[in-house]
C-alpha cells in the first residue's frame, strides 16, 4: 500500500498539480491586493467612494441606529445590510483572473496544436499558417491530372 501512494503522490502530474495550486493561490493573493489597493481607490475616486467596500443599504439597522459610515460600522451594530460594494470587488477579481486563465490556456492550446503539427508558434504568439498535408497536396495533384483529360 505504501509503494502505491508513493507512486501516486510522486507521479508527474500529481506534483505539477500541487505546483499549479501553490502559485495559483499567490496569484489570488496578488489579484485581491490589485483589486484592493489599486482599482478600488481609483474607481472609489471616480464614483465619489472612498473605498467600494463600504457600498451597501442598511435594510434593518441594529443598536445604535443608524446612519452609519462604513460596512463594518453597521454589521458591528448588528444592522443588516445589503453590501453590495464587496461584490462588486470580488467580481472584479473573478474577472481578472478569469481573463488571466482564458489567455493562459490559450496560448498553451496554441503550443499544443503547434507541436501536435510539428511546428513551433511564430514569435508573438501568433500561430503558423497550417501548410497542408503531403495527402492533401497529392490527391489536389491527381484531381487536376484527371481535369486536364
Amino acid at each position: 500500500m505504501w509503494k502505491e501512494f508513493k507512486e501516486f503522490a510522486l507521479r508527474g502530474s500529481m506534483i505539477d498539480m500541487a505546483v499549479g495550486i501553490v502559485v495559483g493561490a499567490a496569484f489570488g493573493a496578488v489579484v485581491a491586493s490589485l483589486v484592493a489597493d489599486i482599482i478600488n481607490p481609483v474607481l472609489g475616486v471616480v464614483t465619489g467612494n472612498a473605498d467600494l467596500a463600504d457600498l451597501f443599504v442598511v435594510l434593518q439597522s441594529g443598536e445604535p441606529s443608524g446612519p452609519y459610515t462604513t460596512l463594518e460600522e453597521a454589521q458591528a451594530a448588528g444592522a443588516v445590510t445589503l453590501s453590495y460594494g464587496v461584490f462588486l470587488t470580488r467580481t472584479v477579481s473573478f474577472l481578472i483572473v478569469s481573463c488571466v486563465l482564458f489567455f493562459l490556456v490559450r496560448g498553451m492550446n496554441r503550443m499544443r496544436r503547434a507541436r501536435e503539427a510539428g511546428t513551433e508558434p511564430a514569435a508573438g504568439g501568433a500561430a503558423p499558417a497550417e501548410q497542408p498535408r503531403e495527402e492533401v497536396v497529392l490527391l489536389k495533384a491527381i484531381l487536376e491530372s484527371l481535369k486536364d483529360k
